[in-house]
């Protein structure tokens, strides 16, 4: 085991055809939000460079990058670490989300066809299985498309963007509550496709911030690492 804490050959070498940089930072930023690299980790220059079959400079830029986004502190004469959010950071995240999701909620209410419902139907099922199996990356993976698939048939692309925004920073401050919401997420995400498949734009406004504020709080009460 590494310090990095990536067992040897868990993270495919990376294809050379394109933008080296980019596609480095794509990948340190989705072990982060992932939680494979966890908060306060030690990133090693040498050994993410090893795991990803790569030279130092693009990992070095690409922690360079992230430090600049919030995703990892660079600390004089010691490295490179995992950003470790506050409590106040997850809070304000967590509640600018609940506005963009909200909004988002009505307007699918107002807008959905019978494929889109459908759509959030078939997720809906997905995630209630990976629940069922303990499949935690599964459901969290699919709790995200299941938030992003509302934000679609929500129709706008102004919000849409917005969202896209925090969206990976939701996904790690959902991940390690999502065993703790479980199946009562998806029991929630039900009756939110009852009220947008109905059109009742009030409910599923109603219904979304009560959705979203369940996992903010749970987030506050997680158990402590």
């Amino acid at each position: 085991m590494l310090s990095t804490g990536l067992p040897q050959g868990a993270v495919p070498r990376l294809e050379r055809p394109g933008p080296l940089r980019e596609r480095v930072y794509e990948a340190l930023l989705e072990l982060i939000t992932t939680r494979a690299l966890r908060p306060g980790q030690h990133l090693v220059e040498s050994e993410l460079a090893g795991h990803l079959g790569v030279s130092r400079q693009p990992v070095r830029e690409a922690l360079q990058r992230l430090n600049t986004e919030g995703w990892v502190d660079l600390r004089p004469a010691q490295g490179a670490f995992v950003h470790e959010p506050t409590e106040e950071e997850a809070d304000q995240l967590l509640t600018v989300r609940t506005l963009l999701e909200a909004e988002a909620a009505r307007l699918a209410a107002a807008s959905a066809d019978d494929a889109g419902v459908a759509r959030l139907e078939e997720l809906c099922a997905q995630g209630e299985e990976a629940v069922a199996a303990d499949d935690v990356d599964g459901a969290v993976a699919l709790n995200a498309r299941f938030h992003a698939t509302i934000m679609e048939l929500a129709g706008n692309a102004v919000l849409a963007d917005l969202a896209a925004q925090v969206d990976r920073r939701v996904r790690w401050y959902y991940t390690p509550v999502a065993r703790q919401r479980g199946q009562q997420s998806w029991i929630e995400h039900r009756a939110l496709i009852a009220a947008i498949a109905e059109g009742d734009e009030q409910r599923a406004t109603r219904l979304m911030r009560e959705h979203t504020e369940h996992t903010r709080r749970s987030y506050h009460e997680r158990p402590s690492a």
